[in-house]
């Protein structure tokens, strides 16, 4: 069983750039191209990705997504030696995977990585490769100078694996977002935030990443950036038929100020929601607070509806009707009442918000749809559950 020695990487962004270095300087032949046909300039590369792949044994993938594999395997089918090798880092959905899997047999391997730049440098990724064992065994000595070999039992496994992973990365960078939007709210100071964030479950990320959390001017390169990270999230919401927060969150960035390009860890820079969708909300609040009518009309649009089950039956009231419900003052025992906007998701012009009210001994959970109109944004319709 002989082991790939000449090896083309195909796709020299960051990761495929730094993974076809690490293989040269373990005195491989490597030889790399890329799409764009921008090059680092550490490798030998070549603008014919036919003949990169005429002479190799190993022909490794890391490209940005499925369609970009496919059209890139299309175009040198021909051009592939018979005993060669196809090993894909790329992150695909788990169908992409499957099809590459069946159009190549047995010398397709499956492969994507979790690290991201520092680690390929290292050697330290974590491979999920999923090949026949005889063909895994062939290049399980090029996988183990990238890392540590994962078997997995099929390539839509694999891959949905490292969709999976990446969720994980996801959840924790908006929940880095929503803690240094609290921790401003609190006024605390940013750097003594991150200090105490480095000693909890987040450290590991906050320690990483920590100069672009500071937004302190540095040299590094974003190693993983808010666009992949967004297009994996997509990729997993569409594989699993399952809504994804994650997903929803990094996906509010595209009209925010971070760039796609941007390292991820800026998007736990970004504000969450802007103060301008709060607003409706907390006029909302006000209104309940107070008993003033006004701040409801304030809050929601003339057209809004307030919907829930009471007293055992569906109602649905117009807001001049739900605002005669208060008359001016506050509740008895308002001292003790208390309401806390749970979350918002922003999708452009409209917004989603949910809200908890301890009223006494009743809690209810209104849930409601905000829309940006000429006069700013407001509630156009709200539903409620009321917990006895």
């Amino acid at each position: 069983m002989t082991t790939p020695h000449t090896i083309a990487v195909l796709g020299l962004g960051r990761m495929g750039g730094t993974i076809a270095t690490r293989l040269a300087a373990q005195d491989r032949d490597v030889v790399g191209w890329t799409r764009s046909g921008h090059t680092s300039g550490t490798v030998k590369t070549t603008g014919d990705a036919h003949e990169a792949v005429a002479r190799a044994d190993l022909v490794v993938l890391a490209l940005f997504d499925g369609p970009a594999c496919q059209q890139v395997l299309d175009d040198v089918r021909d051009s592939l030696r018979a005993d060669a090798i196809v090993l894909n880092t790329s992150t695909v959905a788990p169908a992409e995977a499957a099809r590459l899997a069946g159009d190549l047999g047995p010398a397709y391997v499956h492969a994507p990585v979790l690290g991201s730049v520092p680690a390929a440098a290292a050697g330290a990724l974590q491979i999920l490769a999923a090949a026949d064992r005889d063909v895994l065994e062939r290049v399980r000595p090029v996988l183990e100078a990238l890392g540590t070999v994962h078997r997995v039992d099929d390539a839509a496994t694999a891959a949905a694996l490292k969709l999976i992973a990446n969720s994980s990365l996801a959840g924790a960078v908006l929940a880095l977002r929503d803690t240094l939007r609290q921790a401003e709210a609190l006024g605390l100071p940013r750097t003594q935030t991150l200090d105490v964030l480095e000693l909890g479950q987040l450290g590991g990320l906050v320690a990483r990443k920590r100069p672009f959390l500071l937004g302190e001017p540095t040299a590094a390169t974003a190693h993983f950036t808010i666009g992949a990270l967004t297009k994996d999230m997509a990729l997993l919401a569409a594989a699993s038929d399952t809504p994804l927060r994650s997903a929803t969150g990094l996906d509010d960035l595209a009209g925010s100020p971070a760039d796609p390009e941007d390292d991820i860890a800026l998007a736990a820079t970004v504000p969450a929601v802007p103060d301008a969708v709060l607003e409706p909300l907390r006029s909302y609040i006000r209104g309940h607070a107070t008993g003033d009518p006004a701040h409801f009309h304030d809050a929601f649009l003339p057209t809004a509806h307030i919907e829930g089950i009471r007293d055992g039956a569906f109602v649905s009231w117009r807001l001049n009707e739900y605002c005669a419900l208060f008359h001016g003052r506050p509740a008895p025992d308002e001292a003790t009442r208390t309401r806390r906007i749970d979350a918002v998701d922003v999708h452009g012009s409209v917004a989603t918000a949910t809200m908890t009210l301890i009223h006494g001994a009743d809690t209810f959970t209104d849930i409601f749809l905000l829309a940006r109109t000429d006069d700013g944004w407001r509630i156009t319709n709200k539903a409620y559950h009321r917990h006895a």
